[in-house]
């Protein structure tokens, strides 16, 4: 059988403060059309398939478009929640897409979800674990003290037999014997992402491949069929030199998988211009000026009204820092600043971007705002 890997569509989601569903509209055309051309037989989606919890209804309908149309294609989907979505929003109506061949698991009821498929080469077992914290494990195994216990308990629970060929969906930061290359708060020194404790990939042994969501830079993990799909957009500053991708993972005798990595081409790309203001501005040194564009400048002074002269001719530039002898980049520019009507969430998230390069969780953000509450800085407090 022949997979296509997805992870961290993060549908809904904004680029600082730039809408972003046309270009997740125009990317997951360009993933159905490298699913047609490819014969891809089932599409694996590795969670955080919104970007929050209680997604915009433009985000819902592009979800919808884009199962139906590969319902329509007779594509098989694999699906789980990641740590942004809603078990109960993702997993509604559930039943009713199994029997079109979309395959949902959205909430850990204290064994893994298996769906047995079948090709030329015989059975094949594809099993799904949505995100599930340690603490929710605890409630159905004994012993359980971290998240690499966790996943271990639920993997040893399954009864999963290692002679057949074994696929795993599975939204979690996992850890080869390096740690994975992170992006901002997917912080490899610490060893976590959030609030997420790293996790062995030798809990995944018995898997032929094991297609994971949660890191958006695509990337293997301890052997090449532990695998981070990555993110099919940029969406954070930190990934602007990350090379987007899909794999295409084909199945076929035990132990024989090949993939193929099939690049992402979107529809507004996000770069990095580094140079003085007027060289950057200048007609011919202009290319594709509707990108993403986020700016440093090595003018030695600041220049004047910097950001209302890129967006001139980049109207989606972001960001403006500077790089000359006196400010080493201490002076930052962007978008969306002088906004006195900011709140404290949107302070936080700002700030939290800014420091880990991706969006806060809405857990995370909800544990800010209580510390916050009980110190008395939130906009309620005051």
């Amino acid at each position: 059988m022949k997979f296509l890997h997805l992870g961290d569509l993060h549908f809904g989601k904004k680029l600082m403060e730039f809408e972003l569903i046309d270009d997740q509209r125009y990317i997951a055309d360009e993933i159905l059309r490298i699913v047609r051309e490819k014969e891809v037989d089932a599409v694996l989606i590795a969670g955080d398939v919104y970007d929050k919890s209680q997604p915009p209804e433009s985000a819902v309908l592009l979800l919808d478009s884009f199962l139906n149309s590969l319902s329509e294609m007779n594509k098989e989907v694999y699906m789980i929640s990641g740590n942004h979505d809603s078990d109960e929003r993702l997993s509604f109506g559930s039943r009713l897409f199994e029997k079109n061949g979309i395959y949902i698991s959205s909430m850990f009821d204290g064994k893994l979800f298996r769906h047995t498929a079948e090709d030329e080469h015989g059975e094949l077992d594809i099993w799904l674990m949505p995100f599930v914290k340690a603490s929710k494990v605890r409630n159905f195994y004994d012993g359980i003290e971290s998240y690499d216990d966790a996943v271990k308990a639920i993997i040893d629970h399954s009864d999963i037999d290692a002679s057949r060929r074994n696929i795993l969906v599975a939204h979690q930061f996992v850890a080869g014997n390096s740690a994975p290359q992170c992006a901002g708060s997917e912080n490899a020194r610490t060893r976590n992402v959030g609030t997420v404790e790293a996790i062995s990939y030798r809990n995944f042994d018995a898997f032929d491949y094991v297609a994971l969501g949660h890191i958006h830079s695509p990337q293997k993990i301890g052997r090449e069929e532990i695998r981070y799909s990555g993110s099919p957009l940029k969406y954070s500053l930190s990934e602007v030199n990350n090379e987007k991708s899909v794999p295409i993972i084909t199945i076929e005798e035990k132990g024989e998988v090949n993939i193929e990595l099939v690049p992402l081409v979107p529809k507004r790309n996000l770069r990095h211009l580094k140079g003085k203001l007027e060289d950057l501005i200048r007609a011919e040194n202009i290319v594709d000026p509707e990108d993403f564009i986020y700016l440093t400048l090595t003018d030695e002074d600041t220049a004047y009204n910097a950001m209302s002269r890129a967006q001139q001719y980049y109207p989606n530039t972001l960001k403006i820092d500077y790089d000359n002898s006196h400010s080493k980049g201490s002076s930052i520019v962007s978008a969306f600043d002088g906004d006195e009507d900011k709140s404290f969430e949107d302070i936080f998230a700002e700030f939290y971007m800014q420091m880990y390069g991706c969006e806060i969780s809405d857990e995370e953000m909800k544990y800010i705002i209580k510390i916050a509450e009980e110190a008395g800085v939130t906009d309620e407090a005051d």
